[in-house]
């Protein structure tokens, strides 16, 4: 068979970490989640991994990992917090990439992509460079093997970088049609117009570059990429297919393949269930034999290019204006607000592309104490980045011979490379790709910006914060409260920024509601106290100490004497600084005297002598301390409302129930005791154990027979995990019919209430169950094994709430 097809999936995130802590704090605006990225994993990521395919019946008859199917890049960045915070979906997609090469002949679905998603023609010739090696090196870190292809942030694409491409071994890249000038064939002189996406996107072409070098390119199809992204395609797996197939030319006797490439986030966050439709409609061309699925590395081993192709550069698939979108007011935008302007992309391109240009200077000024090829090193320190700790950065410093110099001067070479590393970062396409400056994707990039001043202030004294800020006023937001560039740096940015010290203040701060060891690992920062003392009276709570705070990414190291006290409800005051030694024990003597004795005045006073004015309230903890702290201090407060919200509905039930059997409308204050009341009664009943099943359906029918809302979020979300929980016990003890029987009469009775769980994980386990247990028990019960019979009579009813087919596959 000549026909193929093949399915690339772009999946990225924007580094989202504040870059002072390395790590991403809580984005309000993915509510029930922590962050974007944790909802878009749970929405796509982990989908894709685990897709279902689904019978007749609607009932799961299979699930499969579309990413071995298919052909992905994901941006580093994404991966990176993959690796930690969705380990499961993470290793399912290096699986994946394992299996695929059994698919396709040995080469693998997954591709690479340039490190931190840059637009590639706006990028110096630096930076191009370091961007295809880290992505190159992070590739082959996570994957295990040299990548064949890279993809280009928004498909951008000039001469120079698919050069550089070519020079590190990548062998393709993948391009929108309508990026394609001209053609033609090896053995013609003329060429061919393809401008406006006249180009044939069923055969891979050969790109001579500059150098002497070549590179394949593939142009996917872009009406049905289009239809996938913004149509409804996906709304059925075999549409989908049929799309696909009937874009085969009859007529061409040659090898061809219909293509696509899509946004990853495509199948599941920006459509749901169309991870499904993806699954369904692969298994659809393989099981009709409508075409062989391939990949683009295999397709190129076996066809590869008899057509030359030259480009159009400085273009993108994203962009109707090249490359624009990422530094003018093109016109390309999303359409939040229609009376939006883009103005504000030039003054931020060009306040970026400035302060870009002082990190270069102090960079080129300092780096050559320390090393030779400046730029070299930078490429290589992608492999601390990779894998942060001792042994590595060690490793680099003797790999750079700088293992016997002065620790001051190790942490000048590393803040050297971090304000690189943060200068690349501050260039994340998505800062621009937007519509409004004040979004969380610029602000994302003005921190890296931040970053990097403060780094160039500690290696050389040069305060730029005020030149920078300056420019940014030029950048004028659409939201009239958010003025311009530089009040966001200002109000947005700057209050995010942290250093050693404010460290300290955050463990003197949070070590009041949290017991820490000695020493301490806090975001990318290492605590170690010498000395530490808590104390509490009745609501009170006290804590001195003194020690050190490292940061862990550049080795910088502070001493610090840091106190706390919290004085109930969200009333806090702290106290940081580098006293000196002797200072420090009359300090903590005289407070602690004074707290103990309750003389709570006299305790501020001397916090504020040792330490300054360090009055402080629970905004200026780290975002993620916050709500932990918050939850802690209302932890009372909602105790006490609950106990007075009990007493009411035990003592006034007997006349709410009068009022029921009279069809008398409760008020509006007793209706809300009795909604609370129930609704935290059930949560506490499901996440109870042992489960009291006699319990949850009491009060399932008690909600059921009064007309209020139920607290659907709240209710979904306990029985979820506590279901997943459940769940997961079974996969350890399959042989546990009760725990089988436990989990489909819970499944039962919430099923009255008519919530739409999200039951995936359980169902992911049930159907693991079935294929390792279930014809086996089957065929033994039918012989006549009383156990098994039980045994298979739970499960198919456990099966049967989870939507699982038990059928054979």
């Amino acid at each position: 068979m000549d026909r193929y097809i093949c399915i690339h999936g772009h999946f990225y995130q924007p580094p989202r970490e504040n870059p002072w802590l390395e790590a991403i704090e809580l984005q309000d605006s993915a509510y029930p989640y922590h962050d974007w990225n944790e909802r878009i994993s749970h929405e796509c990521y982990s989908r894709n991994a685990a897709a279902r395919i689904l019978g007749g019946d609607k009932k799961i008859v299979d699930i499969v990992n579309n990413y071995s199917k298919i052909s992905f890049n994901f941006g580093p960045t994404l991966l990176s917090w993959m690796e930690t915070h969705d380990t499961q979906a993470y290793q399912a997609i290096l699986e994946a990439d394992r299996l695929s090469q059994k698919n396709f002949s040995g080469h693998g679905a997954a591709i690479a992509q340039v490190y931190n998603h840059m637009i590639m023609p706006l990028a110096n010739a630096q930076d191009k460079r370091t961007q295809i090696i880290w992505g190159i090196k992070d590739f082959e870190y996570r994957f295990k093997r040299r990548p064949e292809g890279m993809w280009l942030a928004e498909t951008a694409v000039d001469l120079e970088s698919l050069d550089i491409m070519a020079e590190h071994g990548i062998k393709f890249t993948v391009l929108a049609p309508h990026q394609a000038k001209r053609v033609k064939k090896f053995s013609d002189k003329k060429w061919i117009d393809v401008s406006g996406q006249k180009i044939d996107p069923k055969r891979p072409y050969l790109c001579r570059l500059p150098s002497g070098r070549s590179i394949s390119l593939f142009f996917y199809d872009g009406p049905i990429s289009q239809a996938v992204a913004f149509e409804r395609l996906l709304k059925d797996g075999a549409f989908f297919a049929k799309r696909l197939v009937d874009a085969f030319d009859p007529k061409l006797k040659d090898a061809q393949m219909i293509h696509i490439a899509t946004d990853g986030e495509t199948y599941g966050h920006h459509h749901k269930f169309a991870d499904m439709a993806l699954a369904y409609c692969l298994r659809h061309i393989e099981s009709n034999e409508l075409a062989t699925v391939t990949i683009y590395g295999e397709y190129l081993e076996k066809f590869p290019p008899n057509e030359e192709v030259e480009i159009l550069e400085n273009t993108s698939w994203s962009c109707s204006h090249g490359v624009e979108r990422w530094r003018s007011d093109c016109g390309c935008k999303i359409g939040i607000n229609p009376k939006w302007n883009q103005k504000w992309r030039k003054p931020l391109r060009q306040s970026l592309d400035w302060l870009s240009e002082q990190a270069n200077k102090t960079y080129e000024k300092e780096m050559p104490l320390y090393a030779k090829d400046i730029w070299a090193v930078r490429d290589c320190y992608i492999d601390v980045v990779l894998n942060r700790n001792t042994e590595t950065i060690e490793r680099f410093f003797k790999e750079n011979h700088l293992s016997q110099v002065p620790e001051a001067n190790k942490i000048k070479f590393l803040k050297l490379l971090e304000m690189q590393r943060n200068s690349m970062l501050m260039y994340t396409s998505c800062g621009w790709f937007f519509d409004e400056i004040s979004g969380i994707e610029p602000t994302q990039i003005l921190k890296y910006a931040a970053r990097v001043i403060q780094l160039i202030e500690f290696i050389d004294g040069t305060n730029f914060d005020q030149k920078f800020s300056e420019q940014l006023k030029k950048a004028k937001s659409n939201v009239p409260e958010y003025k311009d560039g530089e009040y966001i740096y200002r109000t947005a940015v700057k209050p995010s920024a942290v250093g050693l010290l404010r460290v300290g203040a955050h463990y003197a701060v949070s070590s009041l509601f949290e017991e820490y060891p000695q020493e301490n690992r806090i975001y990318c920062y290492t605590v170690r106290t010498e000395t530490y003392r808590k104390q509490e009276k009745d609501r009170l709570k006290l804590s001195i100490g003194k020690g050190w705070v490292r940061s862990d990414i550049t080795l910088d190291k502070t001493p610090v004497f840091f106190v706390g006290m919290h004085l109930g409800n969200h009333n806090i005051i702290r106290g940081v600084d580098q006293m000196k030694e002797g200072t420090y024990e009359q300090a903590e003597k005289e407070i602690l005297e004074a707290f103990v004795a309750k003389r709570i005045p006299e305790t501020t006073r001397l916090i504020e002598r040792y330490f300054g004015p360090q009055n402080y309230s629970i905004q200026d903890l780290f975002r993620n301390e916050q709500q932990k702290i918050l939850n802690e201090v209302l932890k009372t407060t909602m105790e006490e409302i609950e106990g007075s919200f009990r007493q009411i509905y035990d003592k006034h039930y007997p006349l709410m129930q009068v009022q029921k059997e009279l069809h008398v409308t409760l008020p509006k204050a007793l209706s809300t005791v009795v909604e609370f009341v129930l609704n935290r009664d059930l949560c506490d009943e499901i996440e109870k154990h042992p489960l009291d099943m006699k319990q949850i359906r009491l009060l399932i029918w008690e909600l059921k027979r009064w007309s209020f809302s139920r607290d659907k979020e709240t209710i979904c979300f306990a029985t979820e995990k506590r279901i997943d929980h459940l769940m997961g016990a079974l996969r350890e003890n399959p042989e546990d019919v009760i725990l089988m029987e436990t989990v489909a009469a819970l499944l039962e009775n919430l099923d009255y209430l008519g919530f739409s769980l999200d039951l995936w994980r359980a169902q992911n386990i049930c159907f693991e169950l079935k294929k390792q247990f279930f014809n086996e028990r089957k065929a033994k019960s039918e012989q006549g094994d009383s156990r098994c019979q039980r045994w298979v009579a739970a499960f198919g009813l456990l099966a049967d709430f989870l939507r699982v087919g038990i059928g054979e596959k």
